[in-house]
Order: C-alpha cells, then structure tokens, then sequence
C-alpha cells in the first residue's frame, strides 16, 4: 500500500519571511523561500496524521486542501509545533469525533496543563477541539503500518522524531541518543533539522546536518526547520549528493 508524506511548514519558529527583514531569502521572489512553521501531514490508507500543530496550520491546511485528520503525532510543545492545537477543533468537527494526540509523557503533560479544555467530551455544537492523548513508549500499529516513536535530544528535553515506513521525520534535535540510531537503518527519505549556519546550542546547523545524514545514510535527507539565514538555492549548491533542501508542499510517497 502506498502513502504520502508532505511538508506543510519547513521553517523556524519566526518562518520566513521573518517579521521586519529585508534580507535576500525573505524578499525572495522564489516560492521555495516562503516557509511556514514546521510540520508535516502524513496520509496512509488506515488514516492520516500531523505531525505537529504549528500557529500556521489553518493556513497549511487550507493551501494543502486538507480536510481529514484523524490523529496527530507531536515531537514536544514549544510553541511553534503547538499552538496551532485549537484548530483541530474544525477536524474534529468534520470527523465528529475525537483526534487522538501522541506523544511523550513530557509533551502530553504540558498539553494537558496548558489545553486541558480541549481533552472534555464533546459539546453538542463541536465548538472546541475533542482530543485523546496516548503516551508512547514504543512502536504502535496504524492499520497496517507501524508508526515508530524516535527519541532525540532537543537542547535538554526529551523530543521524539517519528518514522512510519521507511520515512522519518526529525525536526528540532540537537543529538540522536545511539539507542535510537537502530530505529533510523534503512531509511528511504529522512527529513532532518537544519536551522542554520552558525551552530546553535539545541538544533542542528547545516555541518551538523550533513554529518548525521551521512551517518544516517538514508537514501535521500530533505533539511527543514531552517531560518531565513539559509536560502534555498544557495545552501542547495552546498548540499552533498543525497541532500536537498525542502520546501512547504514537498510530497513523498512512500510505502506503508
């Protein structure tokens, strides 16, 4: 069976442009250069998935012509992978029925502390998100796809990058723990963090990058979650063979 995976948002916490600049990727005329918050939406023939609820979302899933959620796998709150969660209410609208959320303990805690009134049943007009969270430790079935938990560093929280088939999804890490490198082996497609040039103390910079898809090895990396200090033309002329650089809208078909 054959699914998909596609870039909603590609950029940082400011995307890009960002907010007063006039530098050269945010006048950019290239549609490549205009990133959302980072997320991804994921579809299979046993449902379809987020990752992540980015302040964007409703904007991505209006461009992507989304209409259908059925769950969302979050990789840890911060703000720009969350704060997009009111607007499941719409999904759980159409769906008439609740998402379920998976995560970390760490990022389900913080939900629950923070969006606790969208974890209530159902009001009888659907007039707030209807949402399940489900910790994971470990793999767990979708149809008859498993979707893999993958534990990374973000800075000092504990952060999960997802895998479903022989596609991974790692945005916002600062190192890959060896026990989750056996959970990464015979990737098709990696999509890895990339934040920007300069290192930065809780992502990956593009050297760092470009160390870990070596070490990787996958058949194909796509760096995401960049600033507007790396364009796209210019860090695709830096890209090794086997590296490229995402865009929002990026599709990947993949078998599930």
């Amino acid at each position: 069976m054959t699914g998909r995976w596609r870039i909603l948002g590609c950029g940082s916490s400011s995307g890009t442009p960002a907010l007063g600049c006039g530098c050269p990727t945010c006048v950019s005329s290239d549609a490549r250069n205009r990133r959302t918050r980072c997320s991804a939406y994921v579809e299979t023939p046993y449902g379809n998935l987020l990752v992540d609820t980015g302040p964007d979302l409703r904007q991505q899933a209006l461009r992507e012509g989304i209409t259908r959620v059925d769950g969302v796998l979050y990789t840890h709150p911060h703000a720009d992978h969350l704060n997009g969660i009111d607007d499941l209410r719409a999904f759980c609208y159409l769906k008439k029925g609740p998402l379920t959320l998976y995560g970390n303990a760490f990022t389900l805690d913080n939900i629950r502390s923070r969006f606790g009134y969208a974890l209530q049943a159902p009001s009888a007009v659907w007039d707030k998100p209807v949402l399940v969270p489900e910790a994971v430790e470990g793999p767990f079935p979708l149809g008859r796809a498993t979707v893999v938990p993958v534990p990374v560093r973000h800075g000092a929280w504990p952060c999960l990058g997802w895998r479903i088939g022989d596609v991974a999804w790692l945005t916002d890490l600062s190192e890959i723990p060896d026990s989750s490198l056996s959970l990464l082996e015979g990737l098709d497609v990696l999509f890895l963090d990339c934040l920007r040039h300069a290192p930065y103390p809780s992502h990956l910079h593009v050297e760092k990058s470009f160390a870990w898809a070596e070490r990787i090895a996958a058949r194909r990396t796509v760096l995401i979650h960049m600033t507007h200090e790396l364009s796209f033309e210019e860090l695709g002329r830096l890209c090794p063979p086997g590296i490229e650089v995402g865009y929002d809208g990026l599709v990947v078909d993949f078998d599930c």
